[in-house]
Parts: structure tokens; sequence; C-alpha cells
């Protein structure tokens, strides 16, 4: 269960320390009523006793802070009474203060604990639009082993503008990561025509930049409909498509205008970072099938390629430097994808101290090294269903790669 996870169900699941301030709360109340009672009578310390609701409300919830309450008010009395003074000025104006003092710390318990349910809600919301937005990406992928990664930059959101989606296409599998100009509604709203507009048309175009052109057709209609008139021209998306064939060492990508990926080799290597030829972002209306290139790039057995989006390599540390990922990465080379991912999480974060300036999303993509990975694609190559078999229109293999 993730951190988000247990601060939603945390209302539901008893605080560790609320029992412990609650003996606290009781043992103050004793400590506050004899101390009252052996000082000398100029000296009056029952008011303190409102010290002990107020610590109650920290942990536990208007009822239980009512209760003590009650004991304070109740605990004021009988010193009035055992000092012979309960019906004297002094006395009452005591209890009647600590009396409407501790019925304001319950009535702040409960707009607190309103406020805490009203959170919880629109947490559990913000979690149900996260999976409908951003399905959780499959261990595996035909040949491929793959694992996502999202990290939004405010404390109490579980969506923004980062995203990324994968599609298995025949004979091969392809890739979405992308990222959003603009944050809120407007960006979740363009990210989900995004990864809609994908996951459909990942199965009808045989060429990237065919892919690329029919995104680019989807956010200009949309933006034509729901783009502000202020931000007219300035809303757009980055985006890097990517292609994994079943019976070929290498990846094609189509960059439009989004950061390049870390290719983490096996064979000791290191990492490099590709030079590709970006097009223009999706959204500014000119990216179109013959605009765009195809990069094509050496992708073996055992390779691992890092997918994520600006958010990562633009965080910085409290001193103003940017995360260094291309450097911090080859350690983490021979790693599966989850663990790969789950170690630039910690760095990242330790970086960070915390605190993200922008939405991060990562993707690892390792090709599997095994010969059982080789012999699980050839049965699933002679035995294809014949809705995995490419669309209708689809260019022979050969053709594919020439056109890249």
């Amino acid at each position: 269960m993730g951190d988000w996870q247990r601060r939603l169900t945390g209302r539901a699941q008893p605080r560790p320390w609320g029992h412990v301030l609650l003996l606290v709360s009781a043992v103050l109340i004793v400590l506050i009523t004899v101390s009252d009672l052996v000082t000398p009578t100029d000296i009056h310390l029952g008011p303190l006793l409102v010290i002990a609701p107020a610590i109650t409300a920290w942990a536990e919830g208007p009822w239980t802070t009512g209760c003590v309450g009650a004991l304070s008010v109740a605990a004021q009395a009988f010193i009035g009474w055992h000092s012979h003074l309960l019906l004297s000025r002094n006395v009452v104006v005591q209890v009647v203060s600590l009396a409407v003092l501790s019925a304001l710390i319950v009535a702040l318990s409960v707009v607190r604990d309103r406020r805490r349910r009203e959170l919880a809600q629109v947490r559990s919301v913000a979690e149900a639009a996260q999976r409908v937005l951003l399905w959780p990406l499959p261990d595996r992928l035909g040949s491929l082993q793959l694992a996502s990664l999202y990290l939004a930059a405010e404390d109490e959101a579980s969506i923004g503008g980062d995203l990324y989606a994968a599609a298995r296409t025949g004979r091969g599998a392809r890739l979405l990561i992308g990222d959003v100009r603009g944050k809120g509604l407007p960006a979740v709203g363009e990210a989900a025509l995004l990864l809609g507009a994908f996951r459909e048309a990942a199965h009808h175009h045989t060429a990237l930049p065919a892919l690329a052109a029919s995104l680019e057709r989807s956010i200009t209609r949309y933006l034509a409909d729901f783009e502000p008139e202020e931000e007219a021209g300035e809303r757009f998306v980055t985006a890097l498509l990517l292609e994994v064939p079943d019976d070929e060492p290498v990846v094609r990508m189509t960059s439009c205008g989004h950061v390049a990926p870390l290719l983490l080799e096996q064979d000791g290597g290191g990492v490099s970072v590709p030079d590709l030829n970006p097009a223009p972002p999706l959204g500014v209306g000119l990216t179109d099938a013959g605009g765009s290139t195809v990069d094509v790039l050496p992708f073996g057995p055992g390779d691992t390629l890092l997918l994520y989006t600006d958010g990562v390599v633009e965080a910085r540390d409290r001193h103003g430097a940017f995360y260094p990922l291309t450097e911090r990465t080859p350690q983490w080379a021979g790693c599966a994808p989850e663990v790969l991912l789950d170690h630039v999480r910690r760095d990242l974060i330790a970086h960070t101290g915390g605190r993200l300036g922008d939405d991060v999303a990562l993707i690892a993509v390792r090709r599997e090294p095994s010969a059982s990975a080789a012999a699980r694609v050839g049965r699933a190559l002679h035995g294809a269903r014949p809705d995995d078999a490419p669309a209708a229109g689809a260019q022979p293999e050969q053709a594919r790669r020439g056109q890249a």
C-alpha cells in the first residue's frame, strides 16, 4: 500500500499515538487537580485543565474529546468543592470558561473531521480517475518487461498532465509517453484525450509518422473545442512514440518535442542518450505523416530503455542543482525494470527532499535476454489469432523498415 493510500484510509485506521495522547490527557487532569489542591489558595492551576481536551482533539474524534472536556470541567468543579468555594464568583467563572473552551474545541474537532472526510472522498475520486486515465501497464508485453511510475508534484494530487500507455500490435509493441503543457483539469482532459486516441490509433497505423499525425489531428480537434481563448496557441503535448518489433533487435522512435530516453546496455556499454530528430509537439498544427521522422536504434536482448518526462531532469535540490539522471542510472543498469524505477524514485526523492516541482512519469522497458523469451515470441508468431493480424492496408515489415 502506497503513502497516498495510507493517507486516504487514515481516518478508518487507528492512529498508533492516539491512545498515548489520551493517556497523557488523563494523567494531566490528575496532576493538575492534585497540584491545585496542594498549592496555596492564592495559586489557581485549574484553568490549565483546558490542555487536556486540546491534546485529545489532536488525535481523537469529537466524542472522545467531549468526554475529556467534561472530565476537565468536573475536575475544576471538584477543586472548587474541595476548597469550599464552588459557588464563589471566581470558581463559577473558571468552570464556565473551561466548559465553553472545551465546547469550542469539540466544535473545531467536528469541522476538522468533516473536512477530513471530504478530503478522503476527493482522494478516492482522484484515485479512480487515475485508474481510468492511466491504466496500469502490464508486467510483460510480448518479449518486453515493463514497469511504470507516476509521482504527482502536489501532495494531495494523484493525477496530472504526464501520461503513458502501451499496446500490443500484431508482431510488436508500441508505447507512448507524453507531457501536457499546463496543470489542473485542462491538462488532465488533454491527457485523457491523447491516451484514448493512442489506444485506438496504435492498431490502425503501420508507421509511427502516421500514428503521430493521427494523434495530432485528435489533439487539434480537442483544442479547437475546449482551448481557452486566453491560451490560444499556447497548449500542446510533447510525446514520444516507440515501436519494438518482436523479430528485430531494434527500437523505432518518433519524438514530438519530447526528451530522448536513456538506453542502458546489458553488455556493460553504460548509458547512452539517443540523438533523435524531434518533430514539433502535438497540438501546434505542424505534425503530419511527412513531417515526422523515425529514428531506429539497436535494442538487443537484456537492454533497457528508460522513458521519462522532463519533471525528472528538471527536479532540483535545495541548492538549485538539477537531478543528474544520466549520471545516476549506470549503477542500476543490470536491474529489472521495477527495481530500476524503485532506485530512481528513492534517489529522486532524496535529491529533492521530497518536494517535486513538476509531475514525474517514468517507464522502464527491457527486452528479455533469455532463450525462453524468444521461444515464447516464436510460439506467439506462429500461433497468432486472427484478431492479432495487422490491420487492413498494413504494409509488409520490409516495406515499413524501408519507409523508416
